[in-house]
């Protein structure tokens, strides 16, 4: 933890809205890490159930835990709630934690090791389980489709030991990350317009055609809440899912690759949809046929808001040239070597 004469080496922000008991169990994890300097900054989105006077009354001030609160008045978003935390720290590297998870002991010092494997690492991936599960994997770094939806690697797969070798992942999960500050600083932080989720597949994708690697950290455990702030069988949850997807790929893709999504998207539906029938997948979160139309209709509606972003992410497409390492067939090469399955993507739940 920081020693009060030294800057932290490590920034842990932890955005929270609306989940104080959560959030404490998740700041007591921090609580309970060896190893590295580190300081906790708290991004409150304007919770209205006592979160940050929770923060102010047990955690600040708290000898060998340094947290530092931002009460935002309103629900600014994961990504803009992340990149004031990010802001309010000169610390070499950033974590996030999420509200909703408990990071083991060492789960700091265990990420923070993945860097030593060179200067050209920027990311580095925990090893996420199911809270209630925890012999249940719910993520080990992410795989994506070649439609833009990505989904963690190893995601329901019960833990048997396939995931406790240190590799090279395509990026790591926003719920438990750690980030090098100057990879940040080269390449910018979340993108707000994403607001909350696939904002973690935006930056980490982003990182990679920057030329960043990530690398994958096993000892790095964290036990998740699946789902605990929108839930998973959330409308809008699934709306801005499917508008992110779309605004990922558009933003980013090579067009050797965003010319067949729409390819790629109907193989997914059609896949979904087999995969409904048998009560599996995604929609397996939307039972019976009042909620396949209520999924259906988020879908249509993320797919709306998303053709009516087009013209800002095609914007944000060039001003993203100036820091592109990759060219468009090793884009294309790496989003294909870390593809997903369309079985595995559509018979798991997310």
């Amino acid at each position: 933890m920081t020693d009060s004469a030294a800057p932290a080496e490590i920034a842990v922000v932890v955005v929270n809205w609306n989940r104080r008991d959560l959030l404490r169990q998740a700041l007591e994890s921090l609580a309970r890490q060896p190893g590295p300097s580190f300081e906790v900054i708290v991004v409150d989105n304007g919770s209205q159930d006592a979160s940050a006077e929770m923060v102010q009354r047990e955690f600040a001030g708290r000898e060998g835990l340094p947290v530092r609160l931002i009460a935002n008045p309103v629900n600014r978003g994961f990504c803009a709630a992340n990149n004031q935390g990010i802001a309010a720290s000169a610390a070499p590297f950033v974590a996030l934690l999420n509200n909703d998870a408990e990071a083991a002991p060492g789960w700091l010092a265990g990420l923070r090791a993945a860097f030593e494997r060179g200067s050209e690492v920027g990311m580095a991936a925990s090893k996420i389980v199911v809270w209630e599960e925890p012999a249940r994997i719910d993520k080990a770094g992410h795989l994506i489709y070649p439609d833009g939806q990505n989904r963690g690697r190893g995601a329901g797969q019960q833990d048997r030991g396939q995931y406790d070798r240190p590799e090279e992942v395509l990026w790591p999960d926003g719920c438990a990350a750690m980030y090098r500050r100057a990879m940040l600083d080269e390449i910018g932080g979340f993108d707000e317009d994403f607001f909350a989720y696939g904002d973690d597949a935006e930056l980490g994708l982003r990182a990679r055609l920057a030329g960043w690697t990530c690398w994958y950290a096993p000892q790095a455990v964290v036990r998740h809440h699946r789902g605990a702030t929108l839930g998973l069988g959330s409308a809008e949850r699934l709306a801005l899912i499917e508008r992110n997807r779309v605004l990922l790929a558009v933003k980013l893709f090579p067009w050797s690759l965003l010319w067949l999504n729409g390819a790629y998207y109907l193989a997914r539906i059609a896949a979904g949809a087999w995969a409904a029938l048998q009560g599996r997948g995604e929609m397996a979160h939307f039972p019976g046929a009042g909620g396949k139309l209520r999924a259906a209709l988020a879908l249509l509606e993320g797919d709306w808001k998303a053709l009516q972003m087009l013209p800002r992410m095609l914007r944000k497409r060039r001003e993203v040239r100036r820091i592109l390492r990759l060219t468009p067939r090793q884009a294309k090469q790496l989003i294909l070597q870390h593809r997903i399955s369309l079985r595995e993507l559509t018979q798991q739940a997310a």
